[in-house]
């Protein structure tokens, strides 16, 4: 089955209102999308990628293997091919789900992604979310080093902004729909990390007691991919249950 991609994909916005307001079951249908940092079935990345094959678009799924495999965590047992298995089994019929490494550290990696994750979508991207992030490697005030702070930038900041002019460059001049969303831990709104310890015994300033799960973000950022979200841009959103600061 083929899905004609001029359909909801080709909107620029969605029509005016002129009576009840209705909601299209596959908001993504015909659109594609890259998730960086998706490399484990318990993480947000997987999540995001989760939603948006829901919602019905194509998904190409980035990870760094190496970089779980020295976390406290550990990679995903069953690899990539399980975390992309469980985002297809979500997938409309037709809608491509692929996925590539790629150690975002390296300067000419974020462009070489874009331009393997549009290959592999059929020659179309319209969303980029970001998620991926260096962890760890840190520690206090005392320890630090430039070799620390430098693969921080490198992956955290410098690669983020390169995956961002590398789609904007890549983008179709005039094609609508075309989606970034960029994440942050939130720690610039106070609550910091010292040795990144400060995830523990937190749960009493979040209202409803409770952790927030890797599902609560994702639909926030599916929704922001489709078209109902089509006046928002350049803002910040805070999604983390009112947690108290």
């Amino acid at each position: 089955m083929t899905y004609d991609n001029s359909r909801p994909a080709d909107r620029t916005r969605p029509a005016a209102d002129t009576g009840v307001p209705r909601r299209d079951p596959l908001p993504l249908l015909g659109r594609t999308a890259l998730v960086t940092g998706a490399s484990r079935r318990r993480g947000i990345g997987y999540a995001v990628a989760r939603r948006l094959a829901a919602y019905g678009a194509g998904v190409y799924l980035h990870h760094h293997v190496p970089h779980d495999t020295g976390q406290p965590w550990g990679a995903d047992p069953g690899g990539p091919d399980a975390v992309a298995a469980g985002v297809r089994e979500l997938a409309v019929p037709g809608a491509v789900v692929a996925h590539g490494p790629a150690d975002l550290a390296r300067p000419d990696a974020p462009a070489r992604l874009l331009d393997t994750a549009a290959e592999a979508l059929g020659g179309r991207l319209d969303i980029l979310v970001a998620n991926h992030a260096l962890s760890g490697s840190d520690g206090p005030l005392d320890t630090l080093d430039a070799a620390m702070l430098d693969a921080h930038w490198a992956v955290n900041t410098r690669s983020v902004i390169l995956l961002a002019q590398a789609y904007a460059r890549w983008r179709v001049p005039g094609l609508p729909g075309g989606r970034i969303v960029m994440m942050t831990s939130g720690q610039d709104l106070g609550g910091g990390m010292p040795e990144e310890i400060a995830y523990g015994q937190v749960a009493g300033r979040f209202p409803g007691g409770e952790w927030g799960t890797p599902d609560d973000p994702a639909r926030l950022i599916a929704w922001l991919a489709t078209d109902e979200a089509g006046w928002i841009t350049g803002e910040v959103i805070n999604s983390e249950g009112g947690f108290r600061r």
